[in-house]
């Protein structure tokens, strides 16, 4: 890096009174998850809080989760390259959540069987086989899917305080940000994460709203809508144009993942388990349509503010997010667009504040996901196979011993993966190699009588070509090639809905032509408004065997 490069990147207006700012937040995180640790008393205190969540704060914590670092980093990397177009799937994303509130579509009766996780309801009612390999895919694509958090996030925190411009900067901060997630993630279970989501998500909405504020004061309101049309035109706002960013495809794909983010996501679904009763579950995803929305717009929004600033008020950070094709210049990558342009424009305190918000929503995230995945690898595939003798402490021990493990391959596949997909794409095409194959046994295991554990397993494996839409995969298999001889793009998007068609295919087509030959029915569903749970039920939230 050049001295004019580092001197660029260095400009930013965070001081040591914002470096303390920090400090005194996360030093509260820690003693959050210390104080919490002796209210764990057994795995569903550990997972799921004891389920005695209340409406209110079940909202204040599941969009405290879903709004984290990393979903301000992708959203205004889409705001950035996508203009006004990009506010499709935040609206989108309203409308489904708004839609499973109104219907209780999945989530309910989920809820209502009183299960800790998704796989375990595989096996009521398609037996232990598929329950260990679903937890087996579910945990392949959700690790796969957080991979690039822990860097993205660290992204974030150099460029807002000039430390890009240092090479070694982003490894450190990574490693320091690890070490701090995981210590009070492991003291404390989702006792602990509930608790600090619910306090990082007041201080990101203050953050947030501040920021936006600042935003459109430093480039103007009407300047941000003449900058958009004079540099992207109609498809800075039209999100069906297929030379845009996205296409009726894309919007399609986008409608999927909405529902996908609030009833499939396991880190979302965890909320819903948590909540005292199935009412309450309709009123959380109710009241959640609201904050699902603004946690797209807002940053969308302020990543749109990001590329008007560096194209029209910046010419040093144009010249290095837009190089001229001629120059032999390698454009910087535009994750770092927001965080820079936040770090000139936010006053000294305020950069303090809103760099402690930031880090609360990469700390809210991270909590959920390891807890999330670590417990699933628990519940779902390490107990079966011991035929649930495993006890409550080792239960607690293990989810702890491997959410340290799942943190440090974070660690790992951040530093080393170059994949050139935006990141919402890139964990969207991740995901869906859980979450196609979790439909389709969703769907038909709790709305189709007729569905059987033969096709469960095959729609679980089909899953997997979700894989096929990744960039690094494509190249490998010679897509490009391939793309060029059919005339036919290999998106993402479109790997992904032909995965969905697929998985649920086979479902079928493996449950009319395999039958079960003894069916097995999910448990009696309770009351809508009651917290009966059956013997099974009951048995497995205190971890008996």
């Amino acid at each position: 890096m050049n001295a004019d490069m580092t001197a660029v990147l260095s400009q930013t207006n965070f001081t040591a009174l914002d470096w303390g700012i920090v400090i005194v937040y996360l030093a509260a995180s820690v003693l959050i998850g210390l104080a919490v640790k002796k209210y764990v008393g057994n795995m569903a205190d550990y997972v799921s809080a004891g389920r005695t969540v209340g409406t209110a704060l079940g909202v204040a914590t599941m969009t405290g989760t879903e709004m984290g670092l990393i979903t301000i980093m992708y959203s205004a990397q889409k705001g950035f390259v996508g203009g006004f177009a990009a506010f499709h799937i935040a609206l989108v994303a309203g409308v489904v959540t708004l839609l499973v509130g109104l219907t209780g579509f999945l989530v309910v009766r989920l809820r209502e069987l009183r299960v800790l996780t998704i796989p375990e309801f595989y096996e009521r009612r398609f037996g232990r086989k598929t329950r260990i390999l679903g937890g087996i895919m579910l945990t392949f694509g959700g690790v796969l899917n957080m991979g690039l958090f822990l860097k993205v996030g660290s992204m974030f925190i150099v460029g807002i305080t000039g430390m890009s411009a240092h090479g070694y900067a982003l490894k450190l901060v990574m490693a320091t940000l690890l070490v701090l997630v995981l210590f009070y993630t492991v003291l404390g279970g989702m006792i602990s994460v509930i608790i600090t989501d619910y306090v990082q998500f007041v201080v990101l909405s203050i953050g947030l709203l501040a920021a936006t504020v600042l935003a459109v004061d430093k480039v103007g309101w009407d300047h941000v809508f003449q900058t958009i049309t004079a540099q992207m035109g109609a498809k800075g706002y039209n999100p069906f144009l297929s030379e845009g960013a996205f296409g009726w495809d894309y919007v399609v794909w986008m409608g999927f993942l909405g529902l996908v983010s609030c009833a499939l996501w396991p880190t979302a679904v965890a909320r819903a388990l948590a909540m005292e009763s199935t009412a309450s579950v309709k009123r959380l995803y109710k009241w959640s349509a609201v904050s699902f929305t603004i946690r797209f717009l807002i940053p969308y929004f302020l990543g749109i503010c990001a590329f008007v600033f560096i194209m029209t008020l910046s010419p040093d950070l144009k010249s290095l997010f837009f190089p001229a094709a001629d120059s032999g210049v390698k454009a910087m990558d535009n994750l770092y667009a927001l965080p820079i342009f936040l770090g000139r424009i936010l006053p000294i305190g305020m950069i303090g504040l809103i760099t402690a918000a930031m880090i609360a929503a990469f700390m809210s995230t991270h909590d959920s996901y390891l807890l999330c995945w670590s417990s699933v690898i628990t519940q779902d595939i390490v107990a079966p196979l011991f035929g649930d003798r495993l006890s409550t402490k080792g239960r607690i021990l293990l989810t702890r011993v491997l959410i340290v493990i799942i943190g440090l391959y974070i660690l790992w596949w951040g530093l080393f993966y170059e994949g050139k997909q935006d990141i919402w794409d890139y964990m969207a095409v991740t995901g869906a190699i859980y979450f196609t194959g979790a439909f389709a046994l969703l769907l038909g295991g709790l709305y189709w009588k007729r569905a059987s554990s033969t096709g469960a397993v095959l729609a679980l494996v089909s899953g997997c070509s979700a894989i096929l839409g990744l960039e690094p995969v494509q190249k490998l298999l010679n897509f490009p090639a391939l793309e060029k001889a059919l005339g036919f793009q290999f998106t993402g998007a479109r790997v992904g809905l032909f995965t969905i068609v697929f998985t649920l295919t086979v479902m079928i087509a493996g449950s009319l032509l395999f039958p079960d030959p003894l069916k097995t029915e999910p448990a009696s569903p309770v009351d809508s408004g009651g917290d009966t749970s059956d013997v099974a039920g009951a048995d497995m939230a205190q971890g008996v065997g």
